[in-house]
């Protein structure tokens, strides 16, 4: 059993019984001991190094540095596998980049154990547009977070929230990244420990395990909502398997709906024709996930509907 899956497993147990827990807080208490572990303990140090550094130099900043840990039963050896490779690095550095509403370049600086440990690195870490400066109080302007800072900071707090099993919905355009990131995490049963280190001394920190990629999963699953609708314009296309694209309107932008016909031989019986005019009450079934996102529509014919006419303009 690894140190964090040790710490994990002590904690949990600490939490299912209070006595023990008060107990412990009060032995670490006299020892002058406190329970954090190795990067809590690291997190604190970068900032009081920052902290140093600005005694001398107010704009100083540390290195931006990525952790990744891997676990699970392939992961014990400390080592990248090459299947691997690709079909984990390139979601996140995707999820990252649209977190940070901007391509973040990421790259891979080294390899360590305690299950499998990535550590990588902005390519082009982002510095701030403008020089530090005196503000309006005279204190010195902290210089702008990194554009890999502002996606790690949003994309911690999505995985929290999944691993809780809570409301995602404000990070509703960060779900399709995850989702594809979770997918690659399912397949070759891995869990995922995010750690993210910031040139500001800060450090924030998230997880991915199966309880998060499950309920990534649940989240996924469309629930059909329908109405009815018309749809008026010209047919562009056929087939006689019950399939026909209506163009609303000359315009090549203009909108065009491919309606199904659950009878083909209704459409036959229509004698329909490139080019004609139609109207057609139809089905709107669109497949809407739990966060929201549209995973499908389906215009289904139901019946004619009255022509509309034309609206008639003032000379």
């Amino acid at each position: 059993m690894t140190g964090d899956s040790w710490r994990e497993r002590r904690r949990a147990l600490l939490r299912s019984d209070p006595d023990a827990a008060e107990n412990t807080a009060r032995l670490l208490e006299e020892m002058g001991i406190e329970d954090r572990d190795d990067e809590e303990i690291e997190g604190a140090h970068r900032a009081s190094r920052l902290a140093a550094a600005r005694e001398y130099a107010p704009d100083a900043r540390l290195d931006e540095e990525l952790q990744l840990r891997l676990t699970g039963p392939d992961a014990e050896g400390g080592g990248l596998r090459f299947q691997w490779g690709d079909a984990l690095l390139n979601p996140v550095e995707h999820a990252v980049s649209v977190a940070a509403g901007t391509p973040v370049q990421l790259e891979l600086t080294g390899v360590s154990a305690g299950s499998t440990v990535l550590h990588a690195r902005p390519v082009h870490p982002s510095v701030s547009p403008r020089p530090t400066a005196l503000n309006a109080q005279g204190a010195l302007d902290a210089p702008a977070a990194s554009a890999a800072s502002t996606g790690l900071s949003t994309l911690t707090e999505l995985l929290a929230a999944l691993e809780s099993e809570s409301d995602i919905r404000e990070w509703a355009r960060l779900f399709d990244a995850v989702e594809a990131l979770s997918r690659a995490l399912g397949k070759y049963g891995l869990n995922l420990g995010v750690t993210w280190y910031g040139a500001d001394g800060s450090m924030r920190r998230a997880r991915l395990t199966e309880r998060g990629r499950g309920y990534v999963e649940r989240l996924r699953e469309p629930r059909n909502r329908d109405q009815e609708i018309t749809i008026s314009g010209r047919i562009t296309e056929l087939r006689e398997s019950g399939w026909v694209k209506v163009k609303t309107g000359t315009a090549k932008n203009s909108p065009a709906y491919d309606v199904r016909f659950e009878e083909p031989d209704e459409l036959l019986r229509m004698r329909p024709g490139l080019g004609d005019n139609v109207h057609f009450r139809v089905r709107f079934r669109q497949g809407l996930d739990s966060v929201g996102i549209a995973r499908s529509t389906e215009y289904t014919y139901l019946g004619p509907a009255p022509e509309q006419t034309a609206l008639l303009l003032e000379p």
